[in-house]
């Protein structure tokens, strides 16, 4: 499967963006779909998965703040950023993988990734 993402730009704190994802494929609805960003100076992290089957997980940092939400139709997986905040400027990435075997906050576990967006928040 093929990622790509879009959607990033620039707001100001407390603004608010939408992510997509747009995978190519006929077995998009198979698979588990996460988001990762990465600011600069530190390590890849994990935002938020949808999993196959529909049922999702957030870093405790955009709890209740980020959605992350499928349209198998449309081979698309979104995520709804809200009350956006200066640290969580970063790219993100969206990312793909099978199965369940592994933490799902884990990147080992994801075998396809696309190229990141940029968000940036200002204060």
């Amino acid at each position: 499967v093929q990622l790509q993402a879009s959607g990033g730009g620039s707001v100001q704190a407390g603004g608010s963006l939408r992510l997509s994802c747009a995978a190519s494929g006929r077995t998009f609805s198979g698979y588990h779909m996460g988001w990762f960003r990465q600011a600069p100076g530190k390590e890849r992290e994990f935002v938020a998965v949808i999993r196959s089957g529909g049922s999702t997980d957030y870093a405790d940092s955009v709890k209740g703040r980020f959605i992350i939400s499928r349209d198998n139709a449309k081979n698309t997986v979104y995520l709804q950023m809200n009350s956006l905040k200066p640290e969580d400027t970063a790219v993100y990435y969206c990312a793909a993988r099978l199965g369940y075997s592994g933490d799902y906050d884990d990147t080992r576990q994801y075998g396809y990734w696309g190229r990141g967006t940029l968000v940036t928040v200002s204060s």
